[in-house]
């Protein structure tokens, strides 16, 4: 019997990747999202590479759906091997000119959509010695002006996932965070603005930024070699060290990276 993986906000950008990762390492593929056509054109691509694949329409910020997803997988293929927890939004504005509302967004998707699926999904992940995977940013490494939300949830998926991991140290299961850095993908099109509203235009090049593909073999390599964590370009892995050592330092760089950022919310 083929492994099972779950992925969500697979309808595109890292998502659809990762489903389309998944179906060529011998998944059978559950995909999740809120745009279900999307989902439907995704599920088509999963099985012309061989997948049987599953399309379920969910929003991680709600409860019931995440325990939705997950019934409806372990109904279908009486197993869970793979979870990976992809579903995210972002945001841009500084907190001073923040609705609180955004930030209770931010938090809702990134950080209790990813407690919702893994707590539904740990039993069975139990069973199959399989691995969790929380697909985080640069953003969980320090904290970005302009993205308190969104570093606040990133932070919080973090926190969550190594404590499951230490829980875990005895049962076999694999908990993997990966920080891809700047990727190709439709988030900061969608970013919210400080009313939570779609800011439609992304402020970089993304023809410049590491695409969606690559970070998806990095990621199922990882998952092959049970990481705890990757870190998936030169800016990530230098905020990692620099943090540690240099964190004052790194602190103006931010800034000044940011403030020069196409519409920056310092302007």
């Amino acid at each position: 019997m083929k492994p099972v993986a779950i992925i969500t906000g697979a309808s595109s950008g890292i998502g659809e990747s990762l489903a389309y990762e998944a179906a060529r390492s011998g998944y059978s593929v559950v995909i999740s999202a809120r745009n279900i056509e999307k989902l439907q054109f995704v599920k088509s691509n999963c099985e012309k590479l061989g997948a049987t694949c599953l399309s379920v329409q969910a929003d991680v910020s709600k409860e019931t759906d995440c325990q939705n997803l997950i019934d409806t997988a372990f109904r279908s293929f009486g197993r869970i091997d793979l979870l990976i927890n992809n579903a995210g939004i972002s945001m841009r504005a500084l907190l001073k000119d923040c609705s609180l509302d955004v930030i209770r967004q931010l938090m809702d998707t990134n950080f209790w959509g990813t407690v919702y699926c893994t707590k539904f999904a740990l039993p069975h992940l139990l069973d199959a010695k399989g691995s969790v995977v929380g697909i985080s940013s640069i953003a969980g490494i320090k904290g970005l002006p302009g993205r308190t939300g969104y570093s606040a949830s990133k932070f919080a998926m973090h926190g969550f996932l190594e404590s499951l991991r230490i829980e875990n140290l005895r049962t076999g299961l694999h908990v993997l965070v990966a920080c891809p850095g700047y990727t190709a993908s439709n988030i900061r099109n969608t970013a919210l603005n400080s009313s939570g509203q779609s800011q439609s235009e992304s402020p970089l090049d993304e023809s410049k930024l590491m695409q969606p593909d690559i970070v998806a073999k990095e990621v199922f390599k990882a998952i092959r070699k049970k990481k705890r964590y990757i870190y998936l370009s030169f800016e990530g892995k230098a905020t990692n060290f620099l943090n540690k050592f240099f964190s004052s330092w790194l602190d103006k760089l931010v800034y000044n990276k940011v403030a020069s950022e196409k519409d920056s919310p310092f302007k």
